[in-house]
């Protein structure tokens, strides 16, 4: 059965609940002034809504008192929020120096052919999203990628055929190890 990623016509209104809007009171009084608290309320609707579209980043510059085009620069500027739908797996294979100089485009193309992936980096099956983003911070055990929070370090075709395959079936994935250069996910 294949999905298609979720579209702008299937989402609800653009307004706070009373619950955020208490949040949004609580996350302003840590910032010296409200244009500061764009990332957090970022988070809060992305978290909300999915997605950052032209309604959200609105919503939020009416919310802190900033031009929706200050909210759209900052929400531009980080690979971390997503501009457009996706689906439930979003995957961003990091293609900066360090990861393209040890096989990232490699990983990118096992990873579109395995995944099946359209125009738009959507899987066949609807479970995945792939892009290529600037750096993740983790030269130094590159190649690598993010898969919604996690990061997958170290990563060889066989590896992502590991990875890709434990989250279709289920499985659960090893934690990071706790050295701070060794985070890698095994999948036993």
């Amino acid at each position: 059965m294949s999905h298609a990623a979720p579209t702008a016509a299937s989402r609800g209104p653009r307004e706070w609940t009373p619950e955020q809007r208490a949040e949004i009171d609580k996350i302003l009084t840590r910032y010296p002034t409200k244009q500061a608290a764009v990332m957090p309320l970022l988070w809060m609707a992305q978290d909300a809504w999915d997605w950052l579209d032209l309604d959200v980043m609105r919503l939020i510059g009416r919310t802190l008192d900033i031009p929706p085009s200050q909210v759209h620069a900052v929400a531009s500027f980080y690979t971390m929020f997503k501009k457009a739908p996706t689906n439930k797996y979003l995957v961003q294979v990091c293609h900066t120096l360090s990861c393209a100089l040890v096989g990232a485009d490699k990983i990118v193309a096992h990873l579109e052919k395995k995944l099946e992936v359209d125009e738009h980096g959507n899987s066949k099956d609807g479970l995945f999203t792939v892009m290529r983003v600037e750096c993740l911070a983790s030269c130094g055990s590159a190649p690598m990628a993010q898969i919604n929070e996690h990061y997958y370090e170290k990563l060889t075709p066989e590896i992502v055929d590991q990875v890709v395959d434990a989250i279709r079936s289920g499985r659960a994935l090893a934690e990071p190890r706790k050295e701070a250069d060794q985070w890698t996910f095994p999948v036993s």
